[in-house]
């Protein structure tokens, strides 16, 4: 039994040796390997993002505002544009309740306005320069102050992207200075009928309720720009008329009665009058109209002065199928008869498209024009 302990003893320790040896070739690999990964682990890394990062590059969108332009004087309609980075840092406001109200006179107003219509003036620089504090629709409201004015600005439109883009450039920054709670619809009349300014201020006015509790609505032409900032786009006690002084027109009123360019009523006045009258096809007369409406019910226009109410036009040839209509006044003989049953409450349309841009609110309607 002892000689087999003794012999066995060598073997065993063979064994250990062995297995001493394999222990430590195993802990060396282990070792060798760390310190490869160590060495090793920055340039895996930014090889990984560097082939990441110019993917996402390569593959980022390359359509410009140049792009915009091109597909409004190609296809003359709207379509809402991407997103630029500004426009994607805007947050929607969240106002708290212990805001005091906006002063009745805003801090922050300028005065005359230098206005010119650049040809430099792009999509792409009046989004750039006005789209920041806004939020989708055209849409603000202060976040310093609770505003005491829901205003919501209509617009009257067909095929006038160029006269759009100049008037957003500069009524976008004053409304913002006026510190209003308001909201911009530009309402579109679909196909190539006879135009109906009226009937799309009606339509802009029951559109534009449907989306906000607005109180007071300013109708403003497309081609006419405010030259001071202190002509307030709100309403007062009695319906307002705000382009008193066109440079078209030297800078004074053509006639005592004249109401249009841009005015602006409340939601009770404009009910109390039945709106603007549905059927004036055509150029001519609906403002006339509307004067008339007013003054039978009672109440009288207010205006700015000739100071405050400067605007400039923005020139064009007359447009296709809005041509003067001669039927037109002798419809302003029977005002008194027809307003309290053409107007709002005989209202007629079917929407056609709804878009939701940053700088306005795009209303697409069909108001069953006759075609010329």
């Amino acid at each position: 039994m002892l000689l087999g302990s003794l012999r066995a003893a060598p073997g065993a320790a063979n064994m250990q040796r062995k297995f001493n040896t394999f222990a430590l070739l195993v802990i060396a690999s282990v070792v060798c390997v760390a310190v490869l990964l160590h060495f090793n682990k920055n340039s895996s890394l930014t090889y990984l993002t560097e082939n990441i990062f110019l993917g996402n590059k390569k593959d980022q969108p390359s359509g410009t505002d140049k792009d915009v332009d091109q597909f409004w004087d190609i296809n003359s309609k709207f379509q809402k544009a991407p997103e630029s980075s500004e426009e994607k840092t805007a947050k929607p406001v969240h106002r708290s309740t212990t805001l005091g109200p906006c002063p009745d006179t805003p801090p922050n107003l300028v005065g005359p306005l230098r206005v010119e219509f650049h040809l430099s003036h792009t999509w792409n620089t009046v989004r750039k320069e006005v789209t920041v504090p806004l939020q989708d629709g055209g849409r603000y409201m202060p976040r310093e102050c609770l505003s005491e004015h829901k205003v919501a600005i209509i617009i009257p439109y067909r095929n006038r992207h160029e006269h759009l883009k100049h008037l957003l450039f500069y009524l976008h920054p004053m409304l913002v200075r006026q510190q209003l709670d308001y909201g911009i619809y530009v309402i579109n009349q679909d196909g190539e009928g006879v135009f109906n300014r009226a009937k799309l201020m009606n339509v802009g006015f029951a559109e534009a309720l449907k989306d906000y509790d607005y109180e007071c609505f300013v109708f403003s032409d497309v081609d006419l720009v405010p030259m001071d900032d202190r002509n307030f786009y709100r309403c007062f006690e009695s319906p307002r008329h705000l382009s008193v002084a066109i440079d078209k027109f030297n800078f004074q009123l053509p006639y005592n009665t004249y109401f249009g360019g841009v005015s602006a009523m409340s939601k009770q006045q404009f009910l109390t009058v039945n709106g603007f009258p549905n059927a004036y096809w055509g150029w001519g007369g609906e403002d006339d109209d509307m004067y008339k409406r007013i003054i039978f019910h009672g109440m009288s226009i207010s205006r700015p002065d000739h100071i405050t109410g400067k605007y400039r036009m923005i020139k064009h040839e007359r447009d296709k199928h809005n041509e003067a209509n001669p039927k037109n006044p002798d419809k302003l003989f029977h005002t008194r008869e027809t307003m309290d049953k053409d107007g709002i409450n005989t209202l007629n349309y079917t929407v056609k498209e709804i878009v939701k841009d940053r700088l306005y609110t795009f209303i697409n309607v069909d108001i069953k024009a006759p075609i010329s």
